[in-house]
C-alpha cells in the first residue's frame, strides 16, 4: 500500500483536539505502542529512510493489545512522504522478533508513544506524543492517498502547506540536535 504523509511539529495538542471535534472527524485510536525498530548491521534499512518493524499497541479504546510486523520503504519525499508499506498483525512479538532475527535484523531501537487518531474522510490524523528521550515535542502525522485531501487537511487545521514537513521523525530529530538511531 502506498500512502502520502506529512508532519507537522510542535503542536498545540489540545487545540488539534478541539479543531478535530469541530470538524466531526472521528475518534478511531488512542493507543499506547512500543515500537522496535529493526535493522541489518549495515543500516541498509535506515540508509533509504526504510525500517522493519515490530509494534505492539495497547489499544485502550477496545481494551485489547495487537502487534504488528512492518517493513517500510521510502519511495519518494519530495513534496511529501511516500512509503512503500507492507504490514501483517502478529499473534507474538516475540515471535515476530524471532523472525527478523533469523533473516539477519537486530533490534536497533524501541520507542514508546502514545497515539490518539482521527478519521476525516479518507484522511487519518494522528497525534503522536513520544517518550520524551526520543522525541521532546508532539507532532500530527497526516496520512492518505488522496493529495487534495490532506491539502484540505492541512487547511482546516489552521496551517498552510509551508507548516509541514515530508523528513521522517529521525531526519527532524537529527536537524534539532536530538539523538536518534
Amino acid at each position: 500500500m502506498q500512502e502520502l504523509e506529512t508532519r507537522i511539529l510542535d503542536i498545540d495538542v489540545d487545540d488539534i483536539r478541539n479543531k478535530l471535534l469541530n470538524l466531526n472527524a472521528v475518534k478511531v485510536k488512542m493507543e499506547n505502542q512500543i515500537n522496535r525498530i529493526y535493522d541489518f548491521e549495515d543500516r541498509k534499512l535506515l540508509n533509504k529512510k526504510g525500517y522493519a518493524r515490530i509494534r505492539t499497541i495497547e489499544d485502550t479504546i477496545n481494551n485489547i493489545t495487537i502487534h504488528y510486523m512492518t517493513t517500510k520503504e521510502m519511495i519518494s519525499q519530495e513534496k511529501y512522504k511516500v512509503m512503500d508499506e507492507h504490514e501483517t498483525i502478529i499473534a507474538d512479538s516475540t515471535e515476530g522478533e524471532n523472525i527478523f532475527k533469523a533473516l539477519g535484523l537486530s533490534l536497533v531501537q524501541s520507542i514508546k508513544k502514545y497515539r490518539e487518531s482521527y478519521k476525516y474522510k479518507n484522511t487519518l490524523i494522528e497525534i503522536d506524543i513520544n517518550s520524551k528521550d526520543f522525541c521532546p515535542f508532539p507532532y500530527i502525522e497526516i496520512e492518505t492517498a488522496y493529495e487534495e485531501e490532506l491539502k484540505e487537511v492541512v487547511s482546516l487545521l489552521g496551517y498552510t502547506m509551508e507548516d509541514t514537513t515530508s523528513k521522517t521523525i529521525f531526519e527532524i530529530l537529527n536537524d534539532r540536535g536530538v539523538k536518534g538511531i
